[in-house]
């Protein structure tokens, strides 16, 4: 149980709560659980009667929003153990009253008794999934007349965890039993709550049938956009013109337009709640973006523009800027002259400032406001040169839809951050923003609220809801993701304005308030909001959307039968020409014949439905299925057919799925009538392999039945016919037994049985023709097998292409460094020194460190550190000079600076690891271009020629920007001639030479001594004169301490190097 407990002086205030476990007992109640009392409350905007009988009551009353229930307790005098009342519904729900007798101790250690008083809702639900938030008022009646009840007032989001929520010292048990207050008459009390609620969440809340309309589900933190769609499906126009955009050739998971349309012609006939995840994956937006918190501002702008351009060239071209653009007129305006500068700009929305403004009125009159430019602000009016001026906008026009964005959300300079304002701003249902035209219009701009956004929370997240008057009749509705209820006009607009705990009823929290608003010009009212019907959205569009629904359907079923169904995946003997490996195929890259037959079809059944799809008799066929033996090879294996016959398939698979079988047919050219007979005990069937040392290739060669008793010599004539040679040419037999093992077969003249190691159905033997005196690379199969045991396929990534895919080639574990670089370098098409190679950085996808050419491990080694089950990859850069001298070099970065110390290229030089920065610079030199007068001399800035020579009373001091700080040093520092005693204002205007800086944004520099880290500011700048003393380094300082330089404070106004921030990542519709 959840309630609150009281402190010693009893108030009002909700506190502290805690949980604790009672047991319940239902007790008869005369009083019953309908509404009480005779007084009238307003549900959705029509009066209804409280004093129906819960009976009586009609199912749609049961969803209404609010209710005032009674229970009386009687004998309270006796009241010992909790008691609940009868159910009262609201948002379809059961609402009961909890009330107890409860002990606490009080600050002096005395036991007190108290009345414990709660709400329950939905207390008997076995569900978890629900929740519902409500306020509540709790209320003890008096039974004297005009005498106020004793309340408290609660607020809480109730779930199957915290069901009830009240106060478990609401009185005390002395304070009711006070005879002046009459709360108890014949020992029993009356307890009310009236309560207001939020359609449940997780139940079965019918919005269709409550309210017309139904919602979308929520996919992640993209709420927003749910709003954001309802509001554009609800302008009416905008909704005709997207089903009339012309979509019959785009690709259905694509295309924005056709998704959109799919999205309205749900919201319009569906009875449940509409997905949106084919909108956004047509969006091109990946899992992460779903959840990011675009800018509702940015992304309205972005879905609009993609529907103009959709809408180009059709029948409704020019509908989003008809409905949605505005005209202002920005001016500058000369006080002196007759001279005004304009300049008319479209918009599709308006961002107002809510920021110490009271309401929507003091917003455009701020919008409206002019600024003067005067002072050391003059406007520039070319001929007229610098003149006082007041700088605005105007509006030309407004449109028929009027989006207004509340700026709630605003950058703080001072926490470096987004902030969200929750000030109280008042919007109405209804303005007039004549006052703020150019010139009148044709219709006078007097517009009707028809939507309105709202957040609730802080920057950093929250949930937003959106309230629509659907037909601009002021019949207000919710729309809070999947769920859609009726509301009162106060809770539409009043309860967001926002404000804090002071300024509003306690019923609305103070971050929860308006930041979108759209309203609608009352000229255009009829035709924004027109009907839509079934005529309006083309037949084919229509066609279209309910073939992709039929599929859906099967493709549903398909899922939700999955289980009963599994893959057979058929092999015939072609699959195994060409394997170059182990076994007979490679289960990787096989092109399968699948079948998805249920699991439990017979045998039987699945060889007539092989026999009818691959068109042979069913006696001309017979089924191998492949197994995995002990030894990690995978044979084809015996199925006992007339045993398993009338077994089901999932059995006779052992319960593999997919199952993989071999099936054997009769040779098109045998002449065959069914295959030949196969005796289980005396028979084997095995497969034959050539090799050919001279391609150091794999013939396959067949399949053949062979009694287990035969030799291996009558295999001689049948192996040279299968491999076209003469009946008489000599062959050496191997088995092949699993990867990296082939062993020779010896002894012709022993049966199979004896000589093939433990023999099976499914043994391959591998034969070549005996040339023992041809020197070959690999010149017997076990050789070949070996080799290929230890091969390898390497993906090569350029490491200075991001993303590159690489290329792949087929390489042996046991290769050198030598022999991988000729590899690559073949491939790449230059010469292996100028290759430098990357391991990868442990089970990461990236280069790690450099390897060096002179590295004596193997392949295998550097193989390693790639992510398992991945393919393996290593990384490479080409070079300018031999890795063998680059390994002899140190690699440098550097910038370029330019004479106006503006960065302009950067530089990667390799001087030697034992050479000096008089080496480094001159490898610059060759990398650079010096301009035309220059020194000809480096300090990786071209010096200029008056700082070539110094006399004794000038010295070059360093200097570097700054702000605030003296270790958050920016920029591009630099060195500047100084003379002993000269005043420091010529110092100034060569630094402002130097910079290239106005003289305007020079001023608001300021100037400091840096010594020993410390900033030692020049306050006096036209007293002070250059002191070398002050940058030469204290003789009793660390030799490794820096040099005094010249600090210069200032903001920095240079863009920051981009760092990767998804949250500020600009939102983009890609399609």
């Amino acid at each position: 149980m959840n309630h609150v407990n009281d402190k010693e002086n009893q108030n009002n205030e909700v506190e502290e709560m805690d949980t604790q476990e009672v047991e319940t007992v239902e007790t008869p109640n005369d009083a019953g659980g309908g509404d009480g009392g005779g007084e009238n409350r307003q549900i959705n905007g029509e009066a209804q009667e409280q004093n129906i009988s819960q009976d009586a009551e009609m199912e749609e009353d049961e969803a209404r929003s609010e209710a005032t229930f009674r229970y009386t307790v009687q004998n309270f005098s006796k009241l010992k153990e909790s008691q609940l009342s009868p159910s009262c519904y609201v948002r379809n729900l059961p609402w009961k009253i909890m009330v107890m007798p409860r002990t606490s101790q009080t600050a002096d250690r005395q036991t007190q008794r108290s009345l414990g008083f709660f709400l329950q809702c939905n207390g008997e639900s076995e569900s978890s999934s629900w929740s519902c938030y409500a306020t509540a008022e709790l209320r003890l009646l008096s039974s004297k007349e005009d005498t106020e009840p004793f309340s408290r007032k609660i607020q809480h989001l109730f779930y199957s965890k915290e069901n009830d929520w009240g106060f478990s010292h609401f009185m005390s048990w002395q304070e009711v039993l006070e005879s002046d207050k009459q709360y108890v008459k014949d020992d029993s009390i009356t307890l009310e709550v009236h309560v207001v609620a939020d359609a449940p969440h997780g139940v079965s809340w019918d919005s269709k049938k409550h309210t017309g309309y139904v919602g979308l589900k929520n996919q992640g933190a993209t709420c927003y956009m749910n709003s954001l769609l309802q509001t554009l499906y609800f302008t009416n126009q905008l909704r005709k013109a997207v089903y009339k955009m012309p979509t019959e050739s785009d690709d259905s998971s694509k295309s924005v337009a056709l998704a959109l349309q799919r999205v309205f012609h749900e919201l319009q006939f569906s009875d449940k709640p509409v997905g949106t995840k084919k909108l956004t994956k047509s969006f091109g937006w990946e899992t992460l973006d779903s959840f990011m918190q675009h800018d509702v501002q940015e992304f309205l702008r972005v879905l609009l523009d993609k529907l103009e351009s959709k809408m180009k060239g059709t029948c409704v071209e020019g509908t989003v800027p008809k409905l949605f653009e505005g005209k202002m007129v920005s001016f500058i305006k000369c006080k002196n002259i007759d001279y005004t500068s304009t300049r008319v700009e479209t918009f599709y929305d308006i961002q107002l400032n809510i920021k110490g403004k009271k309401n929507i009125d003091e917003s455009f009159h701020d919008y409206i406001t002019t600024e003067m430019l005067d002072g050391d602000n003059k406007y520039d009016a070319g001929e007229h040169g610098l003149q006082d001026a007041e700088k605005g906008v105007i509006f030309a026009s407004f449109p028929p839809v009027l989006h207004l964005h509340l700026m709630r959300f605003q950058y703080d300079p001072i926490t470096d951050c987004s902030v969200k304002f929750n000030d109280r701003f008042e919007f109405y249902e209804k303005i007039s923003l004549e006052t703020y035209l150019q010139n009148p219009e044709p219709t006078r701009a007097d517009y009707t609220l028809h939507a309105v956004l709202v957040h609730s929370g802080d920057n950093h997240g929250g949930h937003y809801v959106v309230f629509i008057n659907p037909k601009g009749d002021g019949k207000w509705c919710k729309f809070d993701d999947d769920v859609v209820s009726r509301c009162t006009k106060q809770e539409a607009i009043d309860h967001n304005y926002g404000g804090h705990d002071d300024d509003m009823n306690m019923t609305v929290k103070h971050c929860t308030n308006a930041y979108m608003l759209v309203y609608i010009r009352d000229s255009e009212i009829k035709n924004v909001l027109q009907e839509v019907t079934e005529e309006d959205i083309p037949q084919e569009l229509v066609e279209r959307l309910q073939e992709e629904k039929r599929m859906e359907q099967i493709r549903r079923k398909e899922r939700n039968e999955a289980h009963l169904y599994m893959s057979v995946q058929v092999l015939l003997e072609d699959s195994f020409d060409g394997h170059q490996g182990n076994d007979l195929y490679d289960p990787d890259r096989a092109l399968y014949r699948i079948f998805r037959v249920r699991k439990q079809t017979t045998l039987q059944e699945l060889l007539e439905m092989l026999a009818d799809s691959l068109k042979y008799p069913i006696e001309q066929i017979r089924p191998w299925p492949f197994s995995y033996r002990s030894n990690q090879t995978c044979r084809p294996t015996l199925i006992d057919i007339e045993a398993d016959l009338h077994k089901t398939v999932i059995d006779v698979a052992e319960n593999q799925n997919p199952w993989n079988v071999f099936v054997e047919v009769v040779p098109p050219d045998s002449g065959l009538q069914a295959l030949p007979s196969f005796d289980k005990d005396s028979d084997v069937l095995l497969f034959f392999k050539l090799y050919d040392p001279k391609t150091k290739r794999i013939h396959y060669c067949g399949h053949h039945y062979m009694p287990v008793a035969a030799k291996v010599q009558e295999l001689i004539p049948l192996l040279n016919e299968r491999a076209g040679f003469p009946p008489d040419t000599e062959l050496v037999l191997y088995e092949e037994i699993k990867p990296n093992m082939v062993e020779r077969i010896e002894n012709y003249n022993e049966p199979l049985e004896k000589v093939l190691e433990e023999l099976m159905d499914g043994d391959i033997i591998v034969f070549q023709k005996d040339e023992r005196d041809v020197m070959y690379d690999l010149p017997t199969c076990r050789d070949y097998f070996k080799d290929l045991f230890h091969h390898v396929e390497v993906t090569f990534c350029d490491k200075m292409i991001p993303n590159d895919p690489g290329f792949t080639i087929d390489l042996s574990q046991r290769m050198t460094y030598d022999q991988m670089a000729r590899a690559v370098a073949q491939r790449v098409g230059t010469d292996p020194y100028l290759l430098q190679f990357f391991k990868c950085q442990n089970y990461k996808d990236s280069p790690g460190h450099p390897l060096r050419c002179t590295f004596e491990g193997t392949l295998k080694e550097l193989l390693v550190y790639c992510k398992p089950k991945t393919p393996k990859k290593i990384f490479y850069q080409q070079l300018n000079i031999r890795i063998n001298e680059l390994e002899n070099k140190k690699q440098f970065k550097c910038l370029w600076v330019g004479p106006k110390l503006k960065e302009e290229k950067e530089l990667i030089l390799y001087p030697n690891k034992n050479g000096t920065v008089a080496d480094l610079l001159e490898e610059a030199r060759k990398q650079v271009e010096l301009s035309e007068n220059g020194s000809g001399k480096l300090r990786i800035e071209e010096i200029p020629r008056d700082e070539l020579n110094l006399a004794e009373d000038e010295m070059l001091v360093p200097v570097a920007h700054f702000y605030k700080d003296i270790f958050s040093t920016f920029g591009i520092p630099f060195v500047l001639k100084v003379k002993s005693g000269e005043p420091f204002s010529k110092v100034k205007e060569r630094l402002m030479k130097k910079l290239g800086i106005q003289e305007k944004e020079f001023e608001k520099f300021k100037f400091a001594l840096v010594v020993m880290g410390r900033a030692q500011f020049i306050t006096d700048e036209s007293d002070y004169h250059i002191n070398l003393m002050d940058f030469r380094c204290n003789p009793n300082q660390v030799s490794a301490s820096p040099k005094p330089w010249l600090g210069l404070e200032h903001i920095n106004k240079a863009p920051k190097r981009s760092r990767f921030n998804y949250l500020e990542k600009a939102i983009k519709i890609y399609n």
